[in-house]
């Protein structure tokens, strides 16, 4: 499962937390504008927007999970089983593949207004990369510097919400998700007031105790509300610094330890990584769940003319700086 941020100071931040239980050795990637994207059921793309993400890379294809263009504009897919529907080849529509969706609008637009309008006539196709890597059952989060939306395929058709919160899990739909949070606006930063009854008098043991009843467990409803109530509370500085120092917080507030989940087997969800790129700069940071040091990745010091696949091997070696 997995949790989608946007955050704005200074500048605009996206970014996302990974939590599966095995990796597929994702390199941080950068496409550069004359990389020859050929879509399974389109046109060839010779030339588009650079952008840099996290991706696994098979057979000199970019399997993008979170990614941001040139332009500023990011996308994000997550985990949404049972809920996600693919369709079969519609004449007439733009058959895209689920592992294309990143890049085939990534590629072309440059802000929210300009998705919405390439979506019209979009039909999100069901068509596996290979034999191998079948289509993953997501949603996506797509955002801009001002705005954010939701899309989702299901069996009712293709559904693109508006997303006012900048703030996306997985299960289940967005539209209920978002109903959910009116179970929970009663939750303040500040002291309780008792409402219980005048005639008793309560001790405020602790400090915190406006948040008694924000959810602490890991499923994805529950990391929808406390992701939600950590950034729409969060306060920083405009710097790049306090900015993705708070931005790695809020992602840390529904991090996954191992241990705490059991796939069976042997296998535990962890947090693989936590992303956060600076959309206006280009600048990509993440963390691993063995490295907690920050690295970052800055698209603009490659050659975005270029035609070739730019690819970072992650540090996961734990990087601890030692004061004496």
């Amino acid at each position: 499962m997995c949790t989608a941020v946007t955050y704005k100071t200074k500048d605009h931040y996206f970014g996302r937390n990974l939590d599966l239980e095995y990796s597929y050795h994702e390199t941080v990637t950068i496409t550069p504008r004359n990389f020859k994207f050929a879509f399974r059921k389109g046109d060839v793309l010779d030339s588009h927007y650079a952008m840099i993400g996290m991706a696994y890379v098979n057979d000199n294809y970019p399997l993008y999970y979170d990614a941001t263009n040139e332009k500023g504009l990011s996308m994000a897919g997550l985990n949404f089983p049972n809920n996600a529907y693919y369709n079969e080849i519609v004449d007439g529509k733009n058959n895209i593949a689920p592992f294309e969706f990143i890049p085939w609008v990534l590629c072309q637009c440059k802000d929210i207004k300009e998705v919405r309008e390439l979506l019209k006539n979009m039909n999100l196709a069901n068509i596996n990369f290979s034999d191998n890597l079948k289509a993953s059952p997501l949603h996506w989060i797509i955002s801009d510097r001002d705005s954010s939306i939701v899309v989702e395929s299901v069996k009712e058709g293709l559904k693109i919400y508006d997303n006012p919160l900048g703030i996306l899990t997985n299960n289940p739909p967005f539209d209920y998700q978002l109903f959910n949070l009116n179970n929970y606006m009663s939750i303040s930063t500040k002291e309780p007031v008792n409402n219980f009854s005048a005639d008793l008098n309560f001790d405020k043991y602790s400090r915190g105790m406006g948040g008694l009843g924000l959810p602490g467990d890991l499923s994805s409803m529950s990391r929808f509300v406390k992701a939600t109530f950590t950034k729409m509370n969060s306060l920083s500085g405009d710097s790049e610094e306090e900015s993705i120092s708070q931005f790695f917080h809020i992602l840390y507030s529904v991090y996954q330890q191992r241990g705490c989940v059991d796939m069976k087997d042997g296998k535990f969800e962890i947090t693989i990584y936590s992303s956060c790129c600076n959309t206006d700069k280009g600048i990509y940071y993440y963390t691993t769940y063995e490295n907690s040091r920050i690295t970052s990745v800055d698209m603009h010091k490659e050659d975005l003319d270029s035609s070739l696949l730019i690819s970072y091997n992650l540090l996961k070696e734990q990087d601890i700086k030692r004061q004496n």
